[in-house]
């Protein structure tokens, strides 16, 4: 039997970069165009088996999508206590989206300082709208010393990626 292991996963990043869009695009397989401010926090969930050692362990990711508002700022660190990991999302269209994220992560490690990040930079679908480059994102990432990847949640690109890394480092 397979061991089962549950971790706490936020969704980090400005509003409208896409962190709901990446948990529904994760967690149904699904993507709608419209576009809904969350509003405090909305907990959604995932099962992944992935290989740790000689086993395959059932991993549950309990993904907290945040409101990523700045008048959130002051209840935001309630929200990330037991916080394993997170991802921090930006918007490829929106510059300041990416230098927000040195914020969140500053309060993610404030509030659980051994959580793991990664970077998913959201919205590859739109070539023609891009005002941030790969390489941008990735010297941020580094900064940071984690992984960034290149998402579409409207196409799907990169999705599972984001997640599957984030869970072996969760188990690593």
């Amino acid at each position: 039997m397979a061991t089962q292991v549950s971790k706490k996963v936020c969704l980090l990043g400005s509003f409208a970069v896409g962190k709901t869009s990446l948990v529904r695009r994760f967690v149904y397989d699904l993507f709608d165009d419209k576009y809904l401010s969350t509003v405090g926090v909305k907990v959604s969930r995932k099962a992944l088996a992935l290989p740790s050692g000689q086993e395959l362990v059932n991993l549950t990711m309990m993904l907290w999508d945040m409101d990523g508002r700045q008048e959130f700022r002051r209840v935001r660190s309630s929200y990330l206590r037991g916080a394993a990991a997170a991802v921090l999302v930006c918007d490829l269209t929106r510059p300041e989206s990416l230098q927000a994220l040195q914020g969140f992560a500053e309060d993610l490690r404030s509030t659980s300082p051994g959580a793991h990040l990664v970077v998913a930079a959201n919205k590859r679908d739109l070539t023609d709208q891009m005002r941030l480059t790969a390489r941008q994102v990735a010297y941020f990432a580094a900064s940071l010393g984690t992984a960034c990847y290149l998402t579409s949640a409207k196409t799907g690109e990169g999705v599972e990626n984001v997640f599957r890394y984030l869970g072996s480092l969760l188990l690593g």
